[in-house]
């Protein structure tokens, strides 16, 4: 762990001396709220009789100390509202501790309070908060980053470097709290796609996460080993043939939104864990579900932007349908000019490197259709459009088409280029499943870490009979980002898959001594900000010999001060 701060070590003593006077800086016991910053903000104006007797707590954003009154800034889920202390209002009596002591000195910004009071209108027509009483709720002891906004509310110096705002979204949240509203309208598409489906009548569950066998999805799992049963077990990387089980058990409607899992790569749409919705309905087919996808989706951006457009980037996105369809074949072929309907699988990987696209010994047909489509095609659908009609190596799960022979019942629906939604007439034929299935433990057997593990107690289930079904998979993460106009998965992630942290190593004086610097002057050095040798040799060797005299008469050090030629030996 990193040495402490300045501040660190002075909100450590405020911390200690607020103990002294018999103040518990962490209370266990609730403090009741009757208001928020934002219902006062927006009301009281309206009825200046209200909010006569307001209890709020919050967090201390700034303050203004000017003698025996102050103004400081309470912020609070809602936002931010100005408080008024004045001292012999909060401290009535002879004893002025709670104002002089407390509040002027012990406490900081960043700090929890709970205030009593009532609301009113400065001189300058801000409405704020008159605090009669107010209590220590919690002690920061780490300085939150100092964010600067003009008088138009425009951020000029602020928390922005992403790892940091990911790593730390409990600071990115409270210091850019304009942030939150990312994570409102998450929730705002979510419980909007929940609504529909209950109205529908389909049943929202629950399936497991730890799965014996990694199915529903090409993709690589994560591996763990269950030490009771001791058996290896996967993270899943979709719950759809669970769901489907339900199915099979009579259900005519289930769903689920739930994470999942895939040790792949990671970039500015993918997260190696994610959340997934999937919804499974009876007696329905993928025709069907292209008219239940565009009436969700068109009331999920109705509730949150109260029309069916939305800005994504440089493009606004009408999420009214219909929506063009195009089967995969001919995307390929408007988009390329090659028809590669007819080609199998040499003449397949033949087109792939005269397109410059990159294949490999482990790729299969369905792997070959999928790559020159995923180079050459999907980037170029903008407007919300349906590919439909895949060739049947590409998925293992769809039902056979029902007139074109080498083609599945699927159909994937693309916005802005990205893949959102994908949906299948869901295969009910168990001893074609069990095939497919075989096929795919054929293209395990030349490498392909994505193909799907035989699942026999799924074939078991068909085998009981599945009645006519059609399922979808959205990509909730990737429909947040479109609702919200993020370029960037992290974002609409409160906590994003991090590499570790590096941590700081701790310095020894032993470190700085071997730079030639006197031992006595180490703890000046370090409370000058100073941890490491190398912070030392980044500074300006002659304001380090000028801030040493300051600090040796600020700390009233009798110690013999180094001359400037010794000080600069230090950087050498």
């Amino acid at each position: 762990m990193s040495a402490l701060s300045e501040q660190e070590i002075q909100r450590r003593e405020s911390l200690n001396e607020l103990r002294k006077l018999g103040i518990n800086p962490y209370p266990a016991e609730a403090f009741d709220i009757n208001a928020n910053a934002a219902d006062i903000l927006a009301n009281y104006q309206k009825d200046k009789t209200a909010y006569k007797t307001i209890s709020i707590a919050g967090r201390i954003m700034t303050r203004r100390i000017m003698g025996n009154a102050s103004f400081a800034e309470l912020q609070d889920a809602t936002g931010r509202i100005q408080i008024y202390i004045k001292r012999d209002e909060v401290c009535p009596g002879e004893d002025k501790t709670l104002y002089n002591t407390v509040f002027k000195k012990l406490l900081d910004i960043g700090d929890f309070i709970g205030v009593k009071g009532y609301a009113f209108t400065t001189q300058t027509g801000e409405t704020s908060i008159h605090v009669s009483d107010f209590k220590v709720l919690s002690k920061s002891l780490k300085p939150l980053p100092i964010v600067k906004r003009d008088d138009d509310g425009n951020i000029y110096d602020g928390f922005t470097d992403p790892e940091m705002r990911y790593r730390m979204r409990y600071v990115d949240l409270t210091v850019n709290p304009e942030y939150k509203e990312i994570f409102k309208i998450r929730s705002k598409v979510i419980n909007t796609m929940r609504s529909y489906f209950n109205d529908q009548g389909w049943m929202e569950v629950e399936t497991p996460i730890l799965q014996a066998v990694h199915g529903g999805a090409a993709a690589r799992p994560f591996n763990t080993h269950h030490n009771t049963l001791d058996m290896p077990l996967f993270l899943r990387i979709a719950n759809e043939l669970y769901l489907k089980r339900l199915i099979v058990a009579g259900f005519d409607g289930v769903y689920e939104f739930g994470k999942m899992f895939r040790n792949e790569g990671m970039d500015r749409t993918h997260n190696p864990e994610f959340t997934a919705m999937e919804i499974y309905v009876a007696y329905k087919d993928y025709i069907w579900m292209m008219g239940m996808v565009e009436e969700c989706l068109e009331k999920i951006t109705l509730a949150v932007h109260g029309k069916s457009t939305v800005t994504v980037g440089d493009h606004i996105i009408d999420f009214a349908g219909p929506y063009e369809k195009l089967s995969m074949y001919d995307s390929i072929l408007k988009f390329t000019g090659v028809d590669v309907s007819k080609m199998d699988e040499q003449a397949l990987r033949t087109t792939c490197k005269q397109m410059g696209i990159e294949v490999n010994a482990s790729m299969g047909k369905g792997k070959l259709v999928d790559e020159i489509f995923s180079e050459k095609v999907e980037d170029k659908l903008i407007q919300p459009t349906y590919i439909t009609d895949y060739p049947i190596e590409m998925t293992p799960l769809a039902k056979k088409h029902r007139s074109k022979e080498g083609l599945v019942e699927r159909f994937e629906l693309f916005v802005n280029g990205k893949e959102i939604a994908n949906a299948y007439s869901e295969l009910n034929d168990a001893i074609d499943q069990k095939e497919r299935f075989e096929e795919q433990l054929k293209l395990a057997a030349r490498g392909d870490d994505e193909a799907m593990a035989m699942d026999d107690d799924f074939v078991r289930a068909l085998e009981y009979g599945m009645p006519p079904t059609s399922g979808l998979g959205i990509g909730i993460d990737r429909l947040v980002m479109m609702m919200t106009n993020q370029s960037s998965i992290q974002e609409v992630l409160f906590f994003p898959q991090m590499r570790p942290e590096k941590k700081n190593k701790v310095y020894t004086d032993d470190d700085f001594v071997a730079l030639a610097i006197p031992a006595q002057w180490i703890p000046v050095l370090r409370k000058m900000g100073f941890n490491s040798p190398a912070e030392l040799k980044a500074a300006n060797p002659n304001k380090v010999f000028n801030d040493l005299g300051g600090m040796r008469k600020k700390m009233k050090l009798e110690i013999t001060m180094p001359t400037k030629d010794e000080v600069m030996a230090w950087f050498d």
